[in-house]
């Protein structure tokens, strides 16, 4: 069914979660493939052991890349992007596979729904240590989704015609902050107009354990450097993109904050909003020009 790309950097823990909830909680037969950044930590020996297919670099080559090598060994038709620090809820493939035979078409960016860090707030666990998966799998009933308009970009489905046809993650975003919303428009651009989020098909998140794990002051650069890139690569913000084209809401980290799916999407309302909002983005690019970002 989907080619499952995650990429990983020492974390084998979280990735022993994430591949053994993938084999006991998918209903289908998808296609595991790793990029394994670096690997000290054992998980190089933990992937050939277990006949994994991977990719492999010897320092952190970042999310774009990683994905990209990976990509190369996908022979499914789907793609579906990964961290791994996920773990699987149980049937959370089935509604993708539904969504995307509804569809019948290959220009949909759809995803699943992130609960712990993520779209809906819920303690299970900050780390793998204390996770408490019969805690998670008793109260998945009591988790109230929708589908939702947008989507979480992890984890993502794409055909891989699609993902060929925009050549998969920009690598100018290396190691990561950004990538996510430009491959988004990168299939804008593609003419996708289906953006979605699908509420039943749930998938637990720690929490960029990655970038966490490091300086907490790495995560804000990365973000500002993303957003930066974007901005001078695009002429419009991160945030713009996503309120005025993907019409997507925002994830307060405490309840679910996104607006319900409106169908596929047209080009921007160019209101009153939309022109202040682009003004502010021209102004915020030129800034950039004088400051010479690089």
């Amino acid at each position: 069914m989907f080619s499952v790309l995650i990429p990983t950097f020492n974390n084998i823990e979280y990735l022993k979660i994430c591949i053994n909830s993938l084999k006991k909680n998918s209903l289908y037969n998808h296609e595991i493939i790793l990029h394994i950044n670096e690997g000290s930590d054992g998980t190089l020996e933990y992937a050939k052991q277990n006949n994994f297919e991977f990719t492999y670099s010897e320092n952190n080559i970042g999310m774009p890349k990683a994905l990209n090598k990976s990509s190369e060994l996908s022979k499914k038709d789907y793609i579906l992007i990964s961290h791994d620090d996920f773990y699987y809820c149980p049937n959370w493939d089935k509604p993708l596979k539904e969504e995307i035979e509804k569809l019948n078409t290959k220009n949909f960016y759809i995803s699943g729904t992130m609960v712990g860090a993520g779209q809906v707030y819920f303690d299970a666990g900050d780390k793998y240590s204390n996770f408490d998966e019969k805690k998670l799998l008793n109260n998945l009933d009591k988790i109230k989704t929708f589908d939702f308009q947008g989507t979480t970009k992890c984890p993502g489905v794409v055909h891989i015609d699609t993902w060929r046809q925009v050549n998969g993650w920009s690598e100018e975003f290396s190691p990561t902050g950004g990538d996510d919303t430009d491959f988004a428009m990168k299939l804008w651009k593609n003419n996708v107009r289906i953006y979605k989020g699908i509420g039943s098909s749930l998938a637990y998140h720690f929490g960029s354990i990655t970038t966490r794990k490091k300086d907490k002051r790495l995560f804000t650069y990365l973000g500002n450097r993303g957003n930066k890139i974007f901005l001078k690569k695009w002429g419009i913000t991160i945030n713009f993109f996503e309120n005025q084209y993907l019409r997507a809401g925002l994830n307060n980290q405490k309840k679910l904050n996104f607006k319900p799916f409106i169908g596929s999407l047209d080009n921007p309302n160019k209101n009153i909003s939309y022109y202040f909002g682009l003004i502010k983005c021209k102004f915020l690019k030129f800034y950039l020009f004088i400051t010479n970002f690089k």
